[in-house]
């Protein structure tokens, strides 16, 4: 009966605000709708007969919905006139800019049966992430792998956001969407100044093509903005082994605007394509620097994530009289992104798309994950597929300026003041937010600094409707908990991939989201290294134990205030960019998680695996030789393995115990594992349909790991 207040009374105030919202402008409700239309033009079964569902609740067979939703925004309303270009774009007859973005929809096919929360998930360069992400097992053969969301009863949602992506040939369709080009008034070409990385991390064996696209590297599936000349004279590019290495100029000689696939160099030209004379190695970062034309109004993005997720939860029919397949059945509304999707989503929330133009809140609660900076995807000649800066591989792009606290801070190097959640604070359109990331954030990515005061000397207090969890001695991808353990490196890194996974952690996590949504039931308390606990140190206070040919010497990343021009605005991520590459001002503080004997980290949400290791974990690892040896492995973590027995750990002159010390046999390690799921559970960091899952995974990890089989 509460809950059923609580629901009434959340619909009577929207109902409330959308009034207010048709008065002052003169239109009922429907006009006000930015989804003007949305086409279904596929249903289908992609799990077969498969029925779903948890003992006593169940869900039944899914069903996915593809098509495609048309939208359009007023350009002169306050919500919209953020997006960079905004007023450049073209307008139709009745002044709108127009869109349209791919939509895709797995639901129950009995709606009744769902648990009547939509989990929308931004697509990661196009790609579908969450079912792989959250269930367990997924293959070709079998999709679904253990159903977990849809054994919940989540009805999936996702939505084009990036418009410089192209389908790719042979592969699984993107997810993607279509947004005009900004000109001049009178339909002038708009040029400015772009940067562009080549970075390659192919296998030596492989012979390596001399073209790239001029947007290489982590823009995938992105043809970039071309060339506004048809010769490179006017344009500079450079090569260098390390990221701080001097840059050695390439003669313009020796490269040109072209492809050189088919046709030796200079090649077909091709304002979008770049031909090395001998070719790329993956030995160097090149950069190119250069005049484009022609920037796409990327910011649509965000206003297509914003229109879409409040066109599903609250309309029943589009302008054109074609029903929302979701409508009357969406209860709750959640939001997540994993790594370039979880920057979007910070940034999404801190530009105030959380309001939709009725002025209701779209999503009530969020989960960024790996995403501890911001996307640049409201700058003109946005590349919203870049890395937003690791310590190897596009350091220098936009992303990691303040504020990065979701409470208001001061930062004493732009002497500004603020925090993502300041715009929906005024308008009262907060979600509930359950933030997670890994190591691999702490080394590369800043991640000390969406908790620490941006002058690194005291630890913030968090919002209340903020969770932070810090995943301990995690990569940024995670690992499987069905995968084996590694036993070969993957040719770019030097070290095993970190073999620790967080599954079962981030599932608990995003049920403990529904259930703050839902139920208002609060989640376990935050869990992450801190100044005043001491589990958050400089480079130089890391007590890293010395393991045998392993160090993290280096390693991390660094975050710098950069001068980017004038028409530049860091705190909103926003603008123009007219200094490339940008110039360094000044060099915020490095903050790391402190680790214990054995190298993993002491603070934060440790893992089953963590708690009963069976080595080292990082969120680093090292170049191999060929591949820039030195600088870190971008976005991978290290699996540095306990010896099996004492003599060999001796022999080895390794400083950490061995398995046979730590556990004696596989008993000893099952009844630690044991102990430890109980505690996990109780914590809320564990479910307890999983519990037996993790341990079952556990036991067939440590066996390859070599601990000793018990004794009959």
């Amino acid at each position: 009966m509460a809950e059923a207040l609580v629901l009434r009374a959340d619909i009577l105030k929207a109902a409330v605000f959308a009034c207010i919202a048709a008065l002052a402008t003169g239109f009922g409700v429907d006009a006000e709708a930015r989804v003007t239309k949305i086409v279904i033009n596929t249903t289908t079964s992609p799990y077969g007969a498969a029925s779903f569902g948890t003992p006593g609740h169940p869900v039944g067979p899914y069903e996915q919905l593809d098509g495609t939703a048309y939208g359009e925004i007023d350009p002169e309303d306050p919500a919209n006139r953020v997006i960079q270009d905004i007023g450049l774009a073209p307008r139709n007859e009745r002044g709108m800019v127009e869109y349209s973005t791919m939509v895709s929809i797995l639901k129950p096919v009995d709606m009744g049966a769902s648990n009547g929360a939509m989990l929308l998930e931004i697509v990661n360069r196009g790609n579908k992430l969450d079912p792989g992400f959250y269930n367990v097992g997924a293959s070709a053969n079998l999709p679904q792998g253990d159903g977990f969301l849809e054994n919940q009863g989540f009805t999936l949602v996702w939505v084009g956001w990036q418009a410089d992506l192209v389908q790719p040939t042979g592969q699984p369709p993107l997810v993607t969407m279509s947004a005009p080009i900004a000109h001049h008034h009178r339909m002038g070409v708009i040029k400015g100044v772009v940067r562009s990385e080549f970075i390659l991390n192919k296998a030596p064996s492989r012979a390596y093509p001399n073209s790239q696209p001029i947007l290489a590297d982590s823009s995938s599936n992105t043809p970039g903005y071309p060339s506004a000349n048809k010769d490179n004279s006017y344009d500079r590019m450079t090569m260098r082994v390390l990221q701080n290495d001097p840059k050695i100029l390439i003669p313009n000689s020796d490269w040109a605007y072209g492809d050189c696939s088919s046709a030796p160099f200079p090649g077909t030209p091709n304002p979008q394509m770049v031909c090395l004379r001998n070719g790329f190695d993956t030995n160097h970062i090149y950069e190119l620097v250069y005049t484009a034309r022609d920037p796409i109004v990327m910011g649509l993005g965000l206003a297509a994530l914003r229109d879409v997720g409040s066109f599903l939860r609250n309309e029943s029919k589009d302008d054109h009289h074609n029903l929302n397949a979701l409508a009357g059945q969406i209860k709750w509304s959640l939001l997540n992104g994993i790594s370039q999707s979880g920057r979007l989503l910070r940034t999404f929330l801190q530009l105030g798309f959380n309001r939709d133009e009725q002025l209701r809140q779209v999503f009530d609660g969020m989960q960024p994950h790996i995403g501890s900076v911001r996307n640049y995807i409201n700058v003109r000649f946005s590349q919203p597929g870049r890395l937003a800066g690791t310590q190897h591989t596009e350091k220098q792009y936009p992303g990691p300026e303040g504020p990065l606290t979701y409470e208001r801070s001061y930062d004493p190097f732009t002497e500004q003041e603020g925090g993502l959640l300041d715009r929906c604070e005024e308008t009262r359109t907060c979600p509930k937010i359950v933030h997670t990331m890994t190591d691999t954030e702490y080394w590369e990515a800043s991640g000390a600094f969406d908790t620490v005061d941006p002058s690194g000397t005291r630890d913030l207090d968090l919002p209340d409707n903020v969770r932070i969890y810090q995943f301990s001695s995690t990569q940024h991808g995670g690992f499987s908990p069905a995968a084996s353990l590694p036993t070969k490196t993957n040719g770019t890194c030097k070290n095993l991939v970190n073999a620790n996974s967080y599954t079962y952690n981030i599932r608990a996590l995003l049920m403990a989201l529904f259930n703050w949504v839902s139920k208002d039931i609060e989640p376990p308390p935050s869990s992450y290294s801190t100044l005043a606990s001491g589990h958050l140190v400089p480079p130089e206070r890391l007590v890293f134990p010395a393991i045998p040919g392993v160090s993290p010497q280096n390693l991390w990343n660094t975050r710098v205030v950069y001068r980017r021009g004038e028409h530049y605005d860091a705190d909103d991520v926003s603008g123009v960019i007219s200094i490339e590459p940008p110039r360094a001002r000044h060099e915020y503080p490095t903050l790391l998680p402190q680790v214990d004997v054995d190298g993993n980290d002491i603070g934060g949400l440790r893992s089953l695996t963590l708690m009963v290791p069976l080595g080292t974990y990082t969120g680093w690892n090292v170049r191999a030789a060929g591949f820039s040896e030195g600088d870190a492995c971008d976005l991978t973590g290290s699996y540095i393995p306990f010896a099996a027995t004492k003599a060999t750990r001796d022999s080895l002159h390794d400083p950490r115990r061995s398995l046979e010390e730590r556990y004696g046999n596989l008993s000893g390690y099952m009844s630690a594992v044991h102990a430890a799921a109980a505690q996990l559970e109780a914590a809320g960091f564990l479910l307890h349909d999983d519990m037996r899952s993790a341990m079952q995974f556990a036991a067939s990890r440590a066996s390859e790991a070599g601990v000793r089989p018990t004794t009959p």
